[in-house]
């Protein structure tokens, strides 16, 4: 999936983790990977110093290692989960 470093995208992503039963907040932190994950609570926090392709790139690799319950998604957002988390895609191998 190729990810889009724009304000649309983030808000997509950001609709993601309004659907599901994570919380997402922006902080300022001192956090080794720019961002930290708070499983047993279910919330993801990311620096909110991050400029717009920091956060893009912190909030799809959150959503590649937790495991979201997409019950409550809309169908967009389902589908979008579906192709952030999807590895190895056959097509794009060579």
């Amino acid at each position: 999936m190729a990810v889009k470093f724009t304000k649309h995208f983030l808000n997509k992503l950001e609709e993601l983790f309004s659907e599901s039963d994570y919380i997402l907040r922006y902080e300022k932190g001192n956090f080794q990977s720019g961002y930290c994950v708070l499983k047993d609570n279910k919330i993801a926090i990311v620096n909110k110093y991050y400029p717009l392709e920091g956060k893009v790139n912190s909030l799809v690799d959150i959503l590649r290692s937790i495991e979201l319950d997409t019950k409550g998604f809309s169908e967009k957002s389902e589908k979008l989960y579906q192709e952030i988390t999807q590895e190895d895609n056959p097509k794009t191998k060579p």
